[in-house]
């Protein structure tokens, strides 16, 4: 059995440092009487995440219930170890000068989509966790066989 601790808790200074370190994420958010959960591009500004949405269900839901989740993770193969962080907090919808200063964030989206709307989360509880992998079922998976040599007439 390894020294190594399986699970270890992020201080929430490391968790600011890889929201800040990543821009890819999922929300979670109500509409109506469901949750739902969206992939987002979004920057970090101080202690709030920004991202910019289209008319849709994503701008519905947090314009009726600002309360939202938010969770990036990373999964590092090679010194397997994954890492995950979750937001908590509350939404609301950006205008005037507030919202241009969005265009002074690193929010760059990922479609080519017209997205005109800009979304805070005030962060208002913040968690992450560090996992050693352990996947003791690795020896099962298939291993890949070279290409067999082909000879080449002369």
């Amino acid at each position: 059995m390894s020294d190594i601790q399986p699970t270890t808790y992020l201080s929430e200074e490391e968790c600011w440092e890889r929201l800040r370190g990543t821009e890819f994420g999922r929300l979670a958010y109500h509409l109506a009487d469901e949750v739902h959960i969206a992939p987002i591009n979004y920057a970090v500004d101080g202690q709030t995440l920004v991202f910019r949405t289209a008319e849709g269900s994503k701008l519905l839901g947090v314009v009726m219930n600002t309360d939202v989740a938010f969770e990036i993770d990373e999964v590092d193969e090679e010194a397997e170890l994954a890492w995950s962080v979750i937001a908590r907090g509350a939404a609301r919808i950006l205008e005037g000068q507030e919202a241009r200063d969005a265009d002074n964030l690193r929010l760059r989206p990922w479609v080519d989509t017209r997205k005109f709307n800009v979304v805070s989360i005030a962060v208002s509880e913040l968690s992450g966790r560090q996992f050693h992998l352990a996947r003791p079922w690795r020896h099962m998976l298939p291993v890949e066989e070279p290409e067999p040599l082909t000879e080449v007439p002369d």
